[in-house]
This record gives structure tokens, sequence and C-alpha cells, in this order.
């Protein structure tokens, strides 16, 4: 019950509250930049709203304590959830806000972005710690890998990995507020099967918040999440599903953002070693746009893929 009220909360609060910011960032004019290297008619999407994700973190900061108080499920955990959502978003809120305000598409010096990732990752531990949580890493098919304080490092990885990964599917209208509401779903679920009530009602407060701004979202965008949103909830999918116990998982279960990120990763190697590319243009959602595909398309195949890979990890797991 406490995920449900969880999920209509912050569906709530997002969908009635999301015009408002949308009027206030277009009266002062405070718009995406488009990169110059993206696709020529992404041009068109110059000046859109974004730092969108602002209402759906609220939103689900609000819901997940509303939901915990009341039900008596708000633990350490779900504290520290909130904590990885508030200080990415931040992270990104930083960075947008450079964006907007010197009229450039760069912002943080990636040294900045990831000193403040690595700083929460080191926060999530001590709590992980003090909660006595299992130092092991599950890996399918091997027994649990007792990694002890080198599990720092693992949720180091994890969390920047994950977070930056996430930012990176955060290219086209409505891609990742569908892929990482099916994804958040699916760890709902987990944790509703393991009884971690403080877990899941967060994954749901999630899911409420980003199905309401799909409203907004999704092609014509009247409004991006913006690095606030999707750096805030990649840093929360890995805490997820670290908290769950079932880190690796989310490779599987996150296929896309690890596809995008790899398609990255892969042209800039191929680009200087061979001096060639392996796609028109990356990351790879982009690659599918030059292809002639449009971003209802490439929206509605990647999240039938995460669908896809959503249920056969939980049916594997199970």
């Amino acid at each position: 019950m406490s995920s449900v009220v969880s999920f209509i909360v912050s569906f709530l609060i997002t969908a009635a509250f999301m015009p408002a910011l949308i009027r206030y960032f277009r009266a002062k004019h405070e718009g995406q930049m488009i990169r110059e290297e993206g696709p020529s008619w992404h041009e068109k999407k110059s000046g859109t709203p974004t730092m969108g994700g602002l209402m759906f973190i609220i939103a689900i900061i609000i819901a997940t304590i509303i939901s915990g108080l009341a039900f008596k499920v708000m633990k350490p955990v779900t504290w520290i959830l909130l904590f990885i959502l508030i200080l990415y978003g931040l992270l990104g809120m930083w960075d947008d806000s450079i964006k907007l305000f010197r009229r450039q598409n760069e912002g943080l010096k990636a040294w900045q972005k990831l000193l403040g990732q690595i700083v929460g990752a080191v926060v999530f531990f001590a709590v992980y710690l003090h909660e006595g949580l299992p130092l092991l890493l599950k890996i399918p098919g091997l027994p649990p890998l007792n990694l002890g304080f080198g599990y720092l490092i693992f949720i180091m990885f994890w969390l920047v990995g994950f977070s930056n990964a996430v930012n990176l599917t955060d290219g086209l209208d409505g891609l990742v507020a569908g892929v990482g509401s099916i994804s958040f779903i699916t760890y709902g679920v987990i944790a509703l099967h393991q009884h971690q009530n403080d877990v899941a009602l967060f994954c749901f407060a999630v899911v409420g918040g980003l199905l309401a701004f799909l409203i907004y979202n999704h092609k014509p965008a009247k409004i991006f999440m913006g690095d606030m949103g999707s750096l805030a909830l990649g840093g929360a999918l890995a805490a997820v599903s670290i908290l769950v116990h079932h880190e690796v998982s989310l490779l599987w279960i996150g296929l896309i953002y690890v596809v995008e990120t790899a398609s990255v990763i892969l042209q800039v190697l191929s680009f200087k070693l061979t001096g060639k590319r392996i796609f028109l243009m990356s990351p790879i959602h982009h690659h599918f746009e030059m292809k002639g595909w449009s971003e209802w398309r490439i929206d509605l195949t990647f999240w039938g893929i995460s669908a896809i890979t959503a249920i056969t990890g939980l049916w594997v797991m199970w």
C-alpha cells in the first residue's frame, strides 16, 4: 500500500505543477542549448525549457517521505536513496544552470562532476556499512564474492557509471522517461518480492513522477528533464540495484543504458585508432535517427527492448 500511495502522490504533484514550471521557464527565456554536433533537425528544439527534473525530483521526495512516514517504513536506506537523488540532481542542476546562464552547451568540468558523484558514493557506502548490509557481490552462476572494503570501489564505479549512462541516453523526447519507468518498476517489484518496502516505495515514487513527466516530455517535448533529472535517475537506479542486492542485474535490466554508453566508447576508440566511425552518430539513438528512424519509432523500440530485458531479468532471478 505504501508503494501505491507514493506512486499516486508523485504522479499527481508532477502532473499538476509541471505546466507552471514550463510557463516559468518560458517567461524567463531559459531553454536548452542544442549540441552543434547533434542531428541538424534538433536545432528546432533549441529554447525548449529544461530542468524539468526539478519537478519530478521534488515530487519523489515528497511522495517518499509522506508514504514512508505514514506507513512507518521510512528507514536509513530510504533516506540514503533520497540523498543520492538530491545530490546527483544538484550536480545536474549546477551543470544545467551553467549552460543556461552562459548560453552554451558545455556545463560543469568533468572532474567537478566526477568529484561530486564520488562524494555521494562514499556517503552511500557509509550508510550501507552502518546498516550492516553485506559486502557481497552477486554474480549469476558464481558464489557471492566478498569484496570487503573493495565494495566501496564497486559502489563508486556503479553510481558514477550509471548516472552518466542514463545522462547519455537522455537525447530524445521521452526516451529516458519511458526506459527509466520500466527500470524502476522492475526494481520496485524485486523490492516488494523481498519485502523491502522502504526501497519499493521509493521506486514507485520515481515511476509516478516519470510517467507524469512523460505527459509533457513525449515528442514534441514541452520540457526536457536536463542533466538534473538524468544524473539523479541514474545515480538512484544504481543505488537501488545495490540495496536489493542484485547489482549485476542492472547490466541486463538497464541494457539500453549500457548499449548507449558502449556506442560512445566504441565510436571514440574506433575514430582514434583507425580514423573511422562505427556509427553514423553516437550515442546509438542518434545513429538510428541518421538512418531515418523517427523519434517515436526509436522510443517505442527502446521501450520495448527495456520491457523485454526487465521481464526476462525477473524471470531469471525467480
